[in-house]
């Protein structure tokens, strides 16, 4: 063959539908690699600003202090809202009840409920872009394959035109083709990962954020100190057990 093969010969006898398959295959990566680029940046301040907020958190030395931070709160972060959520179901649920306006528990089963919708939101926030990224990396083989397809049938029709059969003149155009099976693949992966990284970190989040929350409705229920609710629990119980406990102690009464 006198003729060098490749990606350039391959694009530059590409008919309307190759060059279709390869926009699409673009635009999915294009689209994907934003996405991936965009919440990994946000994930990264979130996991800054939430260090900050907890380190600081779990050094306040009253219950007050606490109040006080929730009102100053300036929600950066998953964890200041879920805070500031809480204490403000408190305060609601105090002005309502004494204006016999409210009959929706005891405070804490009030503030209860407003951070499960907080926690909730938080975890839906991160499900931006999250679908596109499951669609590209489960749909980009298929379509890479499809254009493949397509290149292999119109490669053996050019050589069944030709006459000729001989491994040199089908293996050139057939390995052409396959290179929208790569392209297709090379979409995918990316995808696919960044898919089940941020799929993780949502799931880490809100385990984290229920842990919290629980631990913020013991410091109501006991009017404990975030540094007291620490010394109190046991070595080897771990914070969201001990704050089960206390709201269980707290139920029963």
């Amino acid at each position: 063959m006198t003729e060098t093969l490749g990606f350039t010969h391959f694009l530059g006898h590409a008919d309307a539908v190759a060059w279709s398959v390869l926009a699409l295959l673009l635009a999915m990566s294009v689209a994907s690699w934003y996405w991936i680029a965009a919440k990994g940046l946000n994930a990264l301040r979130r996991r800054r600003a939430s260090r900050s907020f907890l380190a600081s958190f779990w050094n306040e030395p009253s219950l007050a202090a606490l109040e006080q931070r929730a009102r100053g709160a300036s929600g950066r972060d998953a964890w200041s809202r879920v805070f500031e959520d809480g204490f403000d179901a408190i305060e609601r649920h105090r002005v309502a009840a004494a204006r016999g306006a409210l009959d929706a528990g005891t405070p804490l089963e009030f503030a209860a409920r407003s951070l499960k919708r907080s926690i909730v939101r938080e975890c839906a926030c991160l499900e931006a872009g999250q679908t596109l990224l499951a669609t590209v990396s489960s749909t980009a083989p298929f379509v890479g394959l499809f254009g493949t397809v397509w290149g292999i049938y119109h490669a053996l029709l050019a050589i069944g035109d030709a006459g000729a059969a001989g491994l040199q003149e089908v293996a050139g155009p057939v390995g052409e083709a396959l290179i929208m099976t790569g392209i297709g693949l090379a979409v995918a992966i990316p995808a696919s990962m960044a898919y089940n990284a941020f799929a993780r970190e949502r799931r880490n989040l809100r385990t984290g954020l229920e842990a919290f929350a629980h631990e913020l409705l013991a410091m109501l229920a006991t009017g404990a100190s975030p540094s007291e609710l620490r010394r109190t629990a046991t070595p080897d119980e771990a914070p969201p057990r001990a704050a089960g406990a206390r709201l269980a102690s707290v139920g029963g009464r």
